[in-house]
């Protein structure tokens, strides 16, 4: 019983030790696309202050000259 027990704690330690390996990578991927969102909601902040100071373009609700 004691042969099957060890066994038993061996195969648990092994399968906590990949499951740490894979927590570590998937925490790095979330802390890589987190820098990518906070990349990308700085930049379309940028584009909407821009967008926002930019002048009209024409009248808005005006039909075409070709009308």
């Amino acid at each position: 019983m004691h042969e099957s027990l060890a066994d038993t704690v061996i195969e648990l330690e092994i399968r906590i030790a990949y499951q740490d390996r894979t927590v570590a990578a998937l925490d790095e991927i979330v802390r890589q696309l987190h820098a990518r969102v906070d990349t990308l909601e700085a930049a379309l902040r940028e584009l909407r202050q821009s967008s926002a100071a930019a002048p009209p373009i024409g009248p808005a609700n005006e039909p075409p000259p070709h009308y």
